[in-house]
């Protein structure tokens, strides 16, 4: 009763004047820390959950946005492959067109591993008309040539391989020779010229046409040593092919005969007999 009468007395008091303002503002500096004081367990709280939820959040975005900054450095990756692919491939175009030929663009599947032997195999055969001695190149110059022609792929041979020689004339002069591979990718030899023939470190060979399997004018390799031997009958001379024989993934297989050659293989027997049944 007497909190009561009090508090009507206060109200009334309060109502009637403004007596009681001074003492209000005077309780207020005891009673507002109180407040403040039984919100802060609450306060604290909600900022703390808060703090765990957007730890948790931006821990989880990081991770996110690190997986999709691998996943684009490998795309990025294959990018760049792909970039340097066409970039090969558009060169091989361009060359095909110079050759005035039939070309037919092989992958490179393998490269025999054997000593010595510089073979390599492509991804295309029988099935796309590639015969045995056709030509190979690249953008630079010659490759090789086909060795064994299966159905659905051939082997190369390098003209740097021991076993293959190539008819090829000096570019400035026309002089006839015949290079032969040294066991390096990066060694012709050519063994059957005198010391007193005309020729020099610099000078290009090409295809001499003779021997009827490379067409005449295809860049071979450059002579890079000339060295006389006044007590042997012949020089010794080294060239470097043009051909970047230890980098291509793309050569160009040539057709020099006229008649064209269809890219796409003929269907079997039962595989006509299969696509008229299904027409059917």
């Amino acid at each position: 009763m007497v909190a009561v009468i009090a508090s009507v007395v206060l109200l009334a008091t309060e109502y009637s004047s403004s007596k009681l303002i001074p003492l209000r503002a005077t309780l207020s500096f005891f009673v507002d820390p109180l407040k403040y004081f039984v919100d802060l367990p609450t306060v604290l709280v909600d900022q703390a959950a808060d703090s765990v939820s957007s730890y948790r959040t931006l821990k989880m975005e990081n991770e996110r946005l690190r997986e999709e900054q691998l996943i684009h450095q490998t795309r990025l990756l294959k990018f760049e492959a792909l970039e340097k692919e066409n970039i090969r491939l558009r060169a091989l175009l361009e060359n095909s067109f110079k050759l005035g030929e039939q070309v037919l663009v092989a992958e490179l599947l393998s490269v025999n591993m054997a000593p010595y032997e510089h073979i390599v195999v492509v991804n295309k055969g029988t099935r796309f008309g590639v015969h045995p001695q056709q030509p190979v190149l690249d953008a630079n110059g010659v490759v090789g040539q086909v060795f064994r022609a299966l159905p659905f792929t051939s082997e190369i041979m390098l003209i740097t391989d021991p076993n293959h020689a190539i008819p090829v004339q000096v570019n400035r002069n026309g002089l006839l020779t015949i290079a032969v591979g040294g066991g390096q990718l990066n060694r012709l030899v050519l063994p059957f010229l005198p010391s007193n023939a005309d020729i020099r470190p610099g000078d290009l060979l090409i295809t001499s046409g003779l021997g009827g399997t490379f067409p005449q004018g295809y860049p071979v390799a450059v002579v890079d040593e000339f060295t006389s031997q006044p007590n042997k009958a012949f020089a010794t001379i080294t060239a470097t092919p043009k051909a970047l024989l230890d980098r291509n993934r793309e050569l160009m297989i040539v057709w020099s005969k006229s008649t064209p050659v269809p890219l796409i293989s003929k269907p079997t027997a039962n595989e006509a007999e299969t696509q008229t049944d299904a027409v059917k």
